[in-house]
């Protein structure tokens, strides 16, 4: 544990973003698994839906700065293309 003053702060700070930071991850994560689930399920119309929302939730989190936008132009792509290989 820290002594100084500004290093107890950052302490702190770092809980919090560290627990932002997971929020967002865990929505994304659950996000990639309705999709998933609506595809397997041969539910392509809720996978088109669940497509939008996962995209917008790895959009979030690039603006976030939780993922790197290369990162989430791959996930973007993968889903696009697993959407694509279901129809």
């Amino acid at each position: 544990m820290p002594n100084i003053k500004s290093a107890i702060k950052r302490v702190k700070t770092t809980e919090t973003k560290t627990m932002q930071n997971a929020m967002v991850k865990t929505a994304l994560k659950t996000q990639l698994k309705k999709f998933d689930e609506a595809l397997k399920g041969k539910d392509t119309k809720k996978a088109e839906e669940m497509l939008v929302s996962a995209t917008k939730n790895i959009d979030k989190g690039v603006a976030k700065g939780v993922l790197h936008k290369n990162t989430a132009n791959r996930k973007k792509s993968a889903i696009a293309k697993k959407l694509n290989q279901a129809k």
